[in-house]
């Protein structure tokens, strides 16, 4: 039997799998707080400066007028030195850049498992280091660590979260996990307001991270990688642990052999991330995908880390940037399952939805009081790109095959941390013009939406495992080129 077939024997969400799955989904709350850390640890607080006569204005007495514990109290980030705080924050975004391409091949390689457990260790190591920085120098280090852990593992979470079930089940691991990086954040702002010393905060909020690994040691390795590198042994032993624990009989589970050409496709992608290049169906796919990814980020990241700078407590709106979210993901769920919406239609319809939102908050006056406000408009964006950002994670895990879906998955992510890499300084843009960040939004979530639709619909259609499956009519059409499948054509003649 194939690999589906073999999932419905064991249970496509079974017992053991739902509580293997509820770790994973339940440790994004803990990287949600890494991620949003810089909100509230970074919070500029108002201050003056008291004249003094014959002293340089570079070195006039500051005083904080509002009580304030965060790194630019203690280490006086302001005026020429208030970069520092959204450098902090790019250079996050930076580590998970080089997380994503690092990680993403070599879970590919060496297996989910190990790397996730490791990069879930050191993340844990590093947050501490973050709490316990004695300078700003060494806590931008940190937080740059940090990044390069949380991308990493990230990735291989979310990979796992669908490889661990059926793949009906996969759309509903995939929200669950968005849900709880949404949950994440606002839990991260209630617990900002209980906590007011950064440090304590930061030590509090790295703290269950140590419960998680913890909770991440008992899970196996996942069958789907086991399968896709030949190892069809180690894989049935996994699907058998399963069904025992599940309460399912599969003694007689046995999947079929796969031949050495198939068996990890080790001659066709020893270049590894190279093959999405040399592909020309994946090589399509990537470059669309890519830019979808930088746009869900720069727009989802940047109205994010904005909401400590909008009217009111920042505690209150960074909660609310997280709890606008979770109405998006029961959308996802309806709209991506409907044979008349889809994956394709559905992401690219949200990503439209969240420019047009970002564009109508430049027709409202500021500070108007009324339910129509850019606050409220900018919550109704942040719920649109929520929900395009969800289905792109899910989608995109469709799109490519199983032995090369970590690779994939990890240069979309590159470019999506790109753009969280910019997110953080977009808001500095008011001081070109008061409306120039929503323009940035707005013209990325509408032009991501439009390519969005240049991509193949991957509702109800079987899911590739090797890139042999990839070439075949069923799974190699991108733009319904003739030229492309001419290519298509010439690209298995070479590699055979």
């Amino acid at each position: 039997m194939d690999l589906e077939e073999a999932f419905k024997t064991v249970g496509e969400f079974g017992p053991y799998q739902k509580r293997a799955v509820a770790v994973l989904v339940l440790t994004q709350v803990y990287m949600a707080c890494q991620s949003m850390l810089i909100v509230l640890v970074g919070a500029t607080a108002d201050f003056r400066t008291e004249q003094q006569d014959g002293v340089p204005s570079s070195q006039q007495r500051v005083i904080f007028t509002e009580d304030v514990d965060s790194i630019v109290t203690e280490w006086f980030l302001i005026k020429e030195q208030a970069y520092k705080v959204s450098l902090a924050g790019s250079l996050f975004f930076a580590g998970l850049l080089v997380g994503n391409v690092v990680f993403g091949p070599l879970s590919d390689k060496i297996g989910r498992r190990p790397v996730y457990l490791t990069g879930l260790f050191f993340e844990v190591v590093f947050g501490y280091v973050t709490a316990l920085a004695p300078t700003y120098e060494v806590f931008a280090a940190s937080r740059l660590l940090v990044g390069l852990m949380n991308g990493g593992i990230g990735l291989v979470c979310f990979v796992l979260t669908q490889e661990y079930v059926g793949r009906s089940y996969w759309a509903m691991t995939g929200t669950l996990t968005s849900m709880s990086f949404a949950v994440g954040i606002a839990l991260f702002g209630a617990l900002g307001y209980f906590i007011r010393s950064w440090r304590n905060l930061a030590m509090a909020a790295n703290s269950s991270g140590v419960f998680f690994f913890l909770l991440s040691v008992t899970l196996p390795e996942s069958p789907r990688w086991f399968y896709s590198q030949g190892q069809t042994e180690r894989a049935e032993e996994v699907l058998r642990y399963m069904a025992l624990r599940n309460g399912n009989a599969a003694n007689r589970l046995a999947l079929r052999r796969v031949g050495a050409a198939r068996a990890g496709n080790h001659g066709n992608r020893a270049a590894g991330v190279l093959q999405l290049a040399i592909h020309p169906v994946l090589r399509m796919r990537t470059v669309v995908l890519m830019y979808v990814w930088y746009a869900c980020s720069l727009v989802y990241y940047g109205l994010t880390l904005g909401a400590s700078e909008t009217s009111g407590s920042r505690y209150v709106n960074v909660a609310m940037y997280g709890l606008v979210e979770l109405p998006a993901y029961p959308l996802c769920m309806y709209f991506i399952n409907k044979h008349w919406a889809g994956r394709r239609k559905s992401m690219a319809g949200f990503l439209g939805l969240a420019g047009a939102a970002c564009f109508c908050t430049m027709l409202i006056p500021e500070n108007t009081g009324t339910l129509l406000s850019i606050t409220s408009l900018a919550l109704l964006g942040k719920l649109m790109v929520s929900a395009a950002f969800n289905i792109a994670y899910v989608y995109t895990s469709e799109l490519y095959p199983t032995v090369i879906r970590n690779a994939g998955l990890g240069v979309c992510s590159m470019s999506c941390r790109v753009g969280g890499i910019l997110a953080p300084f977009v808001p500095s843009m008011r001081a070109v013009h008061a409306s120039m960040p929503f323009t940035v939004f707005c013209l990325s979530g509408l032009s991501a939406g439009c390519l969005g639709l240049l991509l193949p619909e991957t509702l109800n259609r079987p899911a590739a495992e090797t890139l042999e499956e990839l070439s075949s009519p069923t799974h190699g059409r991108v733009l319904e080129s003739k030229a492309l499948l001419c290519e298509d054509e010439e690209w298995k003649s070479n590699t055979k």
